[in-house]
């Protein structure tokens, strides 16, 4: 008799960590899901306010996450991988494209930019969107820490000269920082060679 309770108490016992474990994991998996839905929408938007910093909302009409090309030349585009391009319109006409470049020689490793540039190819504008720079010195490329990466607005390869597409201590027109040349040359650089690459292939950026 008493083998008999002490069996059905154990079953119950078993029974109800069982459904206890059930519904944690359920839980978990609920909750998983919706904080990895809020993440990804939570980066979404955060892409979408650098993307607008680099090339002015009011420019275009449609929708940036839905006209995307990749593409990829490693000697310009500074990466083996397949370059993000987003391409911005107006009415259906190209005004811009939007790079995710990697200037592949920083100090301390790749720097990860979007560059905007307009379908006349001059630059609608630079971020630093990720990098390893040293703080206080190469940091100083980050639009938080100084306006340094601003100076590229309005640039084009006619703007200056190709020649002239280095920093001042290279007899360059781009300031380098104090302490830190490696940083902006690597960035000057990876900005000129995506303005190269558009220049050379801006039928196959907006029409493929």
């Amino acid at each position: 008799m008493k083998i008999n309770t002490l069996s059905k108490n154990m079953l119950k016992t078993a029974t109800m960590l069982t459904l206890f474990a059930v519904l944690g994991g359920g839980l978990v998996t609920v909750s998983f899901q919706m904080t990895r839905e809020q993440i990804q929408a939570n980066e979404r938007l955060s892409l979408l306010r650098n993307l607008n910093e680099v090339m002015s909302h009011d420019r275009y009409d449609n929708d940036l996450f839905s006209d995307v090309r990749e593409m990829t030349h490693e000697a310009l585009l500074g990466t083996a991988e397949p370059v993000i391009i987003y391409r911005a319109r107006k009415q259906g006409q190209p005004v811009g494209a939007i790079f995710t470049s990697v200037a592949s020689d920083g100090y301390s490793g790749s720097i990860h930019l979007l560059i905007g540039v307009h379908s006349d190819g001059t630059l609608a504008g630079v971020r630093v969107v990720s990098h390893q720079e040293t703080p206080g010195l190469g940091d100083i490329i980050d639009l938080r820490k100084s306006k340094w990466i601003l100076g590229f607005q309005g640039r084009s390869l006619n703007n200056p000269n190709e020649s002239s597409w280095k920093v001042r201590r290279d007899g360059g027109v781009f300031d380098h920082l104090t302490g830190a040349t490696v940083t902006p040359r690597a960035v000057v650089k990876a900005v000129k060679n995506t303005l190269v690459f558009y220049q050379n292939h801006r039928e196959e950026v907006f029409f493929h």
